[in-house]
């Protein structure tokens, strides 16, 4: 039996009898706060899991599925870009990880999925996407964007991949998760076709320009006594890459198949739309 928490239950009595625990809660680098931002997303995403992980122990749970980023892969793969020192939001889940994967043993299997962009819909919840949608709105003629680009999954292929990590994935073995790699220009493209503007034109800026305007956001946020999760200026590092995964590693680890990412991110476009202009009720992310 293979039971998937998605609230922070600490209660003993709701895990006895488990074979299987995914940790798939917590906060994401879109939620600020102030400084130190580390010690928020620490309380809502370490501190939790810990917790968890040692009840998981205690009731002979065997296998457990952790949910991460992507990130964590790149702080791995781009060296030169010093991640973990410079954003306290990827400092967090690669504390995360290592903190789950330390409780791996014979007895209980721990792997982590480092999940990229998601596309698709969940019942009630409010789309990641708004913030872009609600960006997009406001550049009305032309949609200004840097170079870069990224990789990405559907719902359903998380999904495949939970139950692929849970029923096949190796002991302390961290998992990057991609399928389709798009640019930041193809992916702004299937956006535009589903807010009905198919002909609004994409410029890409330079790398320079799109610094300039994450230094006026750091200004602003220091006026207002707020740290972000990801160091805005050192962003731009990431945002002007190809951040690609490729897709061979969740195909031979969990058989993950191939679906409709245009279809997956014209629904995420249209209820973020949808959320913007009201006609739909959503839960939103927070802390609490």
């Amino acid at each position: 039996m293979i039971k998937v928490f998605f609230h922070l239950v600490l209660d003993i009595g709701y895990t006895l009898g488990m074979d299987g625990f995914v940790f798939a809660a917590g906060v994401d680098e879109r939620i600020e706060g102030t400084h130190p931002i580390y010690d928020f997303y620490a309380k809502y995403n370490n501190i939790p899991l810990k917790k968890m992980m040692r009840l998981a122990k205690e009731v002979g749970v065997t296998n457990v599925v952790v949910l991460g980023s992507y990130f964590s892969y790149f702080d791995r793969e781009w060296k030169e870009l010093d991640l973990y020192n410079h954003h306290p939001y990827i400092r967090s889940r690669v504390d995360q990880a290592n903190m789950a994967l330390s409780f791996a043993d014979e007895k209980m299997s721990v792997s982590v999925l480092e999940l990229p962009y998601i596309f698709g819909t969940q019942s009630g919840r409010k789309p990641v996407w708004t913030f872009l949608v609600e960006q997009i709105q406001q550049m009305k003629h032309i949609t200004f964007y840097p170079k870069g680009g990224t990789t990405m999954v559907t719902v359903k292929q998380v999904a495949q991949s939970i139950v692929g990590a849970l029923e096949n994935g190796t002991n302390g073995q961290n998992y990057p998760v991609g399928y389709y790699n798009l640019t930041w220009k193809q992916m702004l493209t299937i956006f535009h076709r589903n807010m009905g503007q198919p002909h609004k034109k994409i410029l890409t800026i330079p790398k320079f320009l799109y610094k300039m305007v994450m230094k006026s956001k750091v200004k602003q946020f220091k006026k207002q006594g707020i740290e972000h999760g990801l160091d805005l200026l050192e962003l731009t590092h990431i945002m002007t890459r190809n951040a690609f995964i490729d897709k061979k590693y969740i195909i031979d680890a969990f058989a993950v198949e191939p679906d409709d990412i245009e279809l997956a991110i014209g629904q995420s476009v249209k209820l973020s739309m949808d959320v913007i202009q009201k006609k739909i009720k959503t839960i939103d992310m927070k802390g609490e």
